[in-house]
């Protein structure tokens, strides 16, 4: 218990660098509406008087609004409103009905108030656009279906006519009428008159996909619409074709069973040609074995060469040479 209680004691010195405040970096919005940016600090901070004000340095911020101020915040009716929520350490600021030369950079502070430390802050960069743009850029829907392209323009476009086009076809366009509305059989366009206009694209065809374009004066935002086939339809003649034979069965998925029975076939084939080259050799074998006994005078002739080759160094001359006449009918060996 001492040393929390030194330690709160201490919390008003600690160094503003050991302590943060956080918030987006940057924020941007069609002119004439509505912002709230979050700043979050740390615990330490819940009691402290949190600020808003317009500048890049501390030393020459604007002060906009401060939670000490006793004017009632209404962020829903006044131009600019701070609240602070100590018990999730979080104070926000709404700014309503923004306007080009409102952006710039603005600064969530906490103030300190010791001449020791500086304010605890964080900058965020605002930037207000004049112009056109759309809530989803790409719109997937099923044949059959319908889908809505939302798109949000700037304040100064609320009594501009607005216009859905196919991109590509100018003379495709549909414009709304005093009113702020279109209606047909396949499209609906309604403008509210406040910052955003729907078009609904019903009854969806395959060929309604490609791009499109919402128009507010003269200005332009890409929508991408995509149709898909209808989940039934598919399911038909995906039947169809399996039915008709168009389309060959898909191949079976590879797994460990398969794998095992293709090595167990090839071994089997491996054994296999073994065998027959085993068998094969043997034949081969036994033929020339037989090819050999069935020539005994080559063989006897051999002989007998071999013998008188021997005794042919101890004769000086040929009259005492042997000849040899070999019978081939008889296959007898008569010497002379």
């Amino acid at each position: 218990m001492p040393l929390l209680f030194i330690f709160t004691l201490l919390l008003p010195w600690i160094p503003g660098f050991l302590c943060r405040v956080t918030t987006t970096e940057e924020f941007a919005l069609l002119e004439g509406r509505s912002l709230t940016v979050p700043c979050h600090y740390d615990p330490q901070y819940a009691s402290y008087v949190k600020y808003w004000c317009r500048g890049k340095m501390r030393e020459f911020c604007s002060s906009l609004a401060r939670t000490d101020d006793t004017h009632s915040a209404s962020p829903a009716e006044d131009k600019l409103s701070i609240l602070d929520d100590p018990v999730h350490q979080v104070f926000t600021v709404t700014m309503n009905d923004l306007k080009e030369e409102e952006s710039g950079w603005y600064m969530c502070g906490v103030e300190i108030g010791s001449m020791w430390t500086a304010d605890v802050v964080a900058f965020t960069n605002i930037k207000v656009i004049h112009g056109l743009s759309v809530v989803k850029s790409q719109l997937i829907g099923e044949e059959g279906s319908s889908i809505t392209a939302e798109c949000l323009y700037s304040k100064r476009f609320r009594q501009s006519e607005k216009k859905w086009c196919r991109s590509g076809d100018w003379s495709s366009c549909l414009l709304t009428d005093s009113e702020g509305s279109y209606d047909d059989a396949s499209v609906a366009i309604s403008d509210d008159r406040t910052g955003a206009f729907t078009v609904t694209l019903k009854k969806l065809q395959m060929r309604d996909t490609g791009w499109y374009w919402c128009s507010a004066g003269q200005t332009q935002a890409a929508v991408q619409v995509l149709v898909t086939p209808r989940a039934s339809t598919t399911a038909a003649s995906v039947t169809a074709s399996s039915q008709d034979g168009a389309h060959p069965p898909s191949p079976k998925p590879f797994t460990k069973e398969s794998w095992h029975t293709r090595n167990h076939i090839l071994e089997s084939l491996l054994v296999c040609a073994s065998l027959v080259i085993l068998v094969g050799l043997i034949i081969l074998v036994r033929k020339f074995w037989e090819m050999h006994k069935q020539n005994p005078t080559l063989r006897q002739v051999n002989e007998m060469k071999a013998r008188l080759n021997e005794y042919s160094g101890d004769v000086g001359d040929l009259q005492n040479t042997a000849v040899v006449f070999l019978n081939r009918n008889s296959q007898d060996v008569h010497m002379c």
